[in-house]
């Protein structure tokens, strides 16, 4: 997910996906270490697989909507950023298909 995956989530992406996934992953582990919550405790609570949570925070996937949703309503606390900081240049970003 960045371009150095041995750096997540500690090494901004150039992807703007990958960037807003790591921005989640970051807020999500931060808010968990200062309540000292499980990952566990955290899918008790919220109803998203341990496991998914666990891979979030390692970076081998990306969450849907509905985990996002779930997550920010149990935690009481915004995980989507609004704006990522990162900005691509034109140049840079993939086409869209036609």
């Amino acid at each position: 997910m960045t371009d150095d995956p041995e750096a997540w989530p500690r090494e901004a992406s150039t992807d703007i996906g990958a960037e807003t996934v790591r921005e989640i992953s970051r807020r999500l582990a931060d808010v968990l270490a200062d309540r000292g919550w499980s990952l566990r405790q955290a899918a008790s609570g919220s109803g998203v697989n341990r496991q998914t949570i666990a891979d979030l925070l390692a970076g081998r996937s990306w969450p849907d909507v509905a985990t996002v949703a779930r997550l920010e309503n149990f935690l009481d606390v915004p995980l989507y950023p609004h704006r990522v900081e990162t900005r691509i240049a034109h140049g840079e970003r993939p086409s869209r298909p036609r």
